[in-house]
């Protein structure tokens, strides 16, 4: 059947929207829309397409490519409008098709995760149920087809679906449609009749029939009542209604129901296979081309077997796959009401179209009390007006006055996800069960109150049980609410305090703020407001060593090298004469700290180190009396150029000039925000000092004999090292000429050494010279641990002991041309297996009362490089003769970046140093007769 007003297919969207002009002689003419669905094989076959040309007996739909119209992967529904025969044919294409999974698949990147592949195809399919839901909205008869002979068990639990999301979103169609001029019925039901529901499939070669009726006997004119596939049709039909009999699909009253499917006629075709010798097939299609076959003068027939005739009287070449190659159809007397055999699928749907188009309808109510389905023939007018208000609110874009529906409509989609989306149910379901399992390893052996670090390694636990038992695309969703469950758990009164100590130990309190000034500590406040403490405590001396007391683990500078100091002098050291170090002095109200410097590349730090490294020696061995009448801001400025390789950072290159007296004025803005060191900008003082030097008394208070009469030395560990110094005489040429004193072989005796004096006596030192010829000052570096032992070293590995009378016999030159460790062990260890280890905390220097001056200078390096030096605000201090001082060392050491933790046990303490010639000894010039 041959239609010469066909048009071409377009997109359902470009056919609602464009104004066709209607034929005067066909405008009151009923309309029947069929729809085609269902999958197509991945093997080549007959596809959708195809099965729309062999209906239309042309040529209609492109095997390949895209739409003929040019329409976008969008356009799912194609329309074709056979007029003379009055169909309307709708074909639906989804993920389910070749070009629609290939389209799919493009637009997934390589890197879309599994979750995110999971919801590009939910999205798919809830787009594809809302296409399903206007195409069962807008036909009268479906075509379901199916790639292959078995039935997909799939469709069941989709019309399901479809069936729940109708029911939801039928209020919300009925306003759409109810300015429409249509019956009320339809207004109702929001569609024209219950559409009929007709299943396709293709047979496979295994099943393949026989074309010259083998199984008859050999007589091609006698029926083939028992063919493979008629058995295999009758068998479909009945798993089919049973299966949707039993999920209530297809109930008794079919007004009810999502679709029907005929009581007494076929509702299931067979698409015989392809015929596996394509000559053969090429020569019987043009046997039946070529034939002429007399008309049959039988008698007019209507029904079935009149659409049966005219395809044998006018079949044309290359009539479809259901027409090639194959006999005529033949009319099965008896049951079945009039069952085609071995039809083609025209003739099986054209049965159907017949009662929509002939105004029948269709009874397919079961039961005793068979109710009437509503059915209604409309004009193509009529249809176009509802089917173009159905499309915006479920498919296309809607107008303004529908936008509020299509939104309506959207949000009733979730209906959708318990029945497609079972594998994210199962998954949901799986994560749901684990989640309890991980809570439950995450709390397993916590304390009331951790850090982070367990926080995440009781986080990393309970992700490792839940990936064990959790499955499926809910699996990271569900890793991210397990996330923030431990977060919520922890940090609802269980995060302890992160704020470390100077000697790297936790704060024992929860999460709190601390109390700002003039602010009293509330613990029933949320957060607390709260002082840090770690718990530990230590035994400290005062500045001068004579007292010792109790003290906090400290968590700030001020609070380690100056607060606990300034406690305890008041109880004792306050009236001692001391040397005060120079600190910040604000000349505005409020001062702020100076922003630190951006670190340099570490070549620029190599190459600008290296000229300091050659400095070094000369400027430690250039000193003379005049150097000390330089001011204070001159040996600021020097102490930062003859530091070595940790030195300023900053620097590009070493000054070759002394600053000018601009530069070496200290500001009274900014202040440093740490202790000074050596890649601290010049110019910068701290608001404290962390150093102390005071003085005991006159030289003549230390008892060689005895030692140090201070309380927590270990026995026979308190005693001075000498330190004896040959002071030469001079003639009257060599007056204001001095000597060094720097340590070397020419500034004192070599242990059991003579010495030749100007007397030319070989009998020692005393005796045949002169007392004044030879200075003895003594030195001693104390070390104290947490527990308050104190002992004084003598050298780098050893302790000073002295069991009797005569004070210490080891010089102190081993001390102080060597690097004193800052920390060694302690030689009093506890019971348990953790070392403790005692600091470097004291200097005492008895200067006696000769013509010596005796230079200060430490440097102390409180880590592995490149640790900055730390010296105090002053350097090289000349210690006035006649007197005991005492320097005070750092209890902690921090720069504006954070502090200089104490090293650990598996860490080497050789990094941790004081830097020899810390002491640099000189004669002075003899006082004027």
């Amino acid at each position: 059947m041959k239609d010469s007003n066909a048009a071409l297919p377009v997109s359902m969207g470009t056919l609602l929207r464009a104004d066709l002009p209607e034929d005067a002689a066909h405008r009151d003419d009923g309309l029947c829309v069929v729809g085609v669905l269902g999958k197509s094989g991945a093997r080549p076959g007959p596809q959708k397409e195809t099965l729309l040309n062999d209906l239309a007996d042309k040529h209609v739909f492109s095997l390949f490519g895209g739409p003929r119209d040019g329409g976008t992967p969008d356009s799912h529904i194609r329309a074709f409008h056979l007029r003379e025969s009055r169909v309307l044919y709708l074909l639906l294409s989804s993920v389910g098709d070749g070009r629609q999974l290939l389209r799919a698949c493009e637009s997934l990147s390589a890197g879309t995760g599994h979750s995110d592949a999971h919801d590009v195809w939910t999205r798919l399919d809830r787009q594809h149920c809302l296409h399903l839901l206007y195409v069962f909205s807008v036909c009268h008869v479906l075509l379901l087809v199916h790639p292959n002979q078995t039935f997909d068990v799939t469709h069941d639990r989709l019309f399901r679906a479809l069936d729940a999301l109708r029911q939801k979103v039928l209020p919300l169609m009925r306003a759409a449609v109810k300015d429409c001029a249509v019956s009320k019925e339809w207004k109702l039901n929001c569609r024209p009749c219950p559409p009929r529901l007709l299943f396709v499939f293709q047979m496979s070669g295994s099943l393949k029939v026989s074309a010259h009726g083998s199984e008859s006997g050999g007589n091609p004119d006698k029926p083939k009542k028992h063919s493979p596939r008629r058995r295999l049709q009758h068998a479909l039909e009945d798993q089919i209604y049973r299966i949707f009999r039993k999920s209530r699909v297809l109930t008794n009253q079919s007004s009810n129901c999502l679709f029907t499917v005929p009581a007494n006629q076929a509702f299931v075709y067979v698409i015989p296979a392809d015929d596996e010798d394509p000559v053969g097939a090429l020569l019987g299609q043009l046997r039946s081309v070529c034939t002429l076959c007399e008309p049959d003068p039988g008698p007019v027939v209507s029904g079935p077997r009149r659409y049966q005739q005219a395809r044998r009287s006018t079949r044309l070449p290359g009539g479809g796959v259901g027409a090639v190659g194959e006999p005529a159809g033949v009319l099965m007397g008896g049951g079945g009401g009039g069952q085609l055999v071995d039809c083609s699928l025209r003739e099986f749907l054209w049965q159907h179209v017949e009662l929509v188009l002939t105004k029948k309808g269709f009874d397919d109510s079961v039961g005793r009390n068979p109710q009437p389905s509503h059915f209604e023939l409309p004009t193509y007018s009529k249809w176009v007006q509802v089917a173009s208000r159905l499309h915006q609110v479920l498919v296309g874009d809607p107008d303004e006055d529908v936008a509020d529906l299509a939104l309506k409509v959207q949000g009733q989609l979730k209906v959708l996800e318990g029945f497609l989306d079972a594998d994210t149910k199962f998954s949901e379901n799986r994560c749901q069960k684990a989640l309890p399992l991980a809570h439950s390893a995450y709390q397993s052996n916590l304390p009331h109150n951790y850090t982070t670090t367990v926080h995440k390694n009781q986080l990393a636990q309970a992700l490792r049980v839940y990936s064990q038992h959790a499955r499926g695309v809910a699996f990271q969703r569900y890793a991210l609410q397990l996330h923030e469950d431990c977060y919520k758990f922890w940090s609802n009164g269980h995060q302890l305090c992160e704020e470390r100590s100077l000697t790297d130990q936790h704060c024992v309190h929860k999460f709190h703020l601390l109390p700002q000034p003039g602010e009293k500590t509330d613990v029933d406040r949320n957060p607390p407001v709260l002082n840090h403490n770690s718990r530990g405590r230590s035994t400290s001396a005062c500045n001068c060593g004579r007292k010792q007391a109790p003290r906090e683990d400290p968590f700030d500078v001020q609070a380690a090298n100056y607060d606990f100091y300034q406690l305890l002098e008041e109880k004792c050291c306050g009236k001692l004469e001391r040397i005060d170090f120079p600190v910040f002095q604000p000349s505005t109200p409020d001062p702020a700290p100076a922003c630190p410097p951006a670190p340099r590349p570490p070549s620029e730090a190599s190459a600008s180190s290296e000229p300091q490294q050659a400095k070094e020696p000369s400027a430690a061995q250039s000193h003379t009396p005049a150097d000390t009448s330089l001011s204070l801001d001159l040996s600021l400025g020097q102490s930062s150029d003859s530091l070595g390789p940790y030195g300023d950072a900053e620097r590009a290159e070493v000054q070759p000039k002394r600053p000018s007296l601009v530069d070496r004025q200290p500001s009274t803005v900014e202040y440093l925000p740490g202790m000074m060191h050596s890649g601290c900008p010049k110019g910068l003082l701290p608001k404290f000092s962390s150093w102390s030097l005071v003085k005991l008394g006159p030289a003549k208070s230390y008892n060689c004999h005895t030692g140090l009469e201070q309380p927590g030395f270990l026995p026979g560990s308190s005693f001075l090292l000498p330190w004896d110094l040959v002071i030469r005489s001079r003639s009257e040429e060599d007056a204001g000429l001095t000597e060094p004193l720097d340590g070397g072989a020419s500034s004192w005796p070599a242990p059991n050494k003579t010495l030749v004096g100007k007397r030319g006596s070989t009998g020692g030192l005393g005796r045949s010279r002169r007392r004044d010829d030879v200075a003895r000052v003594f030195v001693g570096f104390e070390y104290e641990d947490a527990r308050g032992r104190r002992f004084v070293s003598c050298g780098p590995d050893k302790i000073v002991k002295v069991l009797g009378p005569g004070g210490a016999k080891d010089p102190a030159t081993r001390v102080l041309n060597t690097d004193m460790p800052l920390y060694i062990p302690s030689p009093s260890q506890g019971r348990g297996l953790k070392s403790h280890f005692a600091q470097l905390t004291r200097l005492f220097v008895v200067v006696p009362d000769a013509p010596l001056e005796v230079t200060l200078n430490p440097q102390v390096q409180p880590g592995p490089p490149p640790c900055p030096l730390f010296h105090p605000e002053q350097t090289d201090l000349v210690l006035p003769p006649d007197g005991f001082w005492v320097l005070r060392f750092p209890y902690s050491y921090a720069t504006d970046r954070g502090p200089c933790l104490p090293p650990k046990e598996n860490q080497p303490l050789n990094n941790y140093k004081v830097l020899r010639a810390m002491l640099r000894a000189a004669t002075a010039n003899p006082p004027p007769p």
